[in-house]
């Protein structure tokens, strides 16, 4: 595997959360700035010494209500 990709939500009760499209990877964060830390270190944890992906992608996705 050379990349896996995020995506990246609002949590309801604040902060942010990122989930892998491939394996079954998750983490939180407070805060947009320490969001890539977090997935770096659920990635190292998830895969063995030399076997995680070399690009890991966060596809940020924001959901919007309007009324019509």
């Amino acid at each position: 595997m050379t990349e896996l990709i995020f995506i990246v939500e609002e949590a309801p009760e604040g902060g942010f959360v990122a989930r892998s499209l491939g394996p079954s990877i998750f983490t939180e964060a407070d805060t947009l700035a320490e969001l890539p830390t977090k997935v770096r270190d659920a990635v190292r944890c998830h895969f063995e010494e030399g076997a995680a992906p070399k690009v890991v992608r966060l596809h940020h996705v924001r959901e919007e209500v309007i009324a019509v």
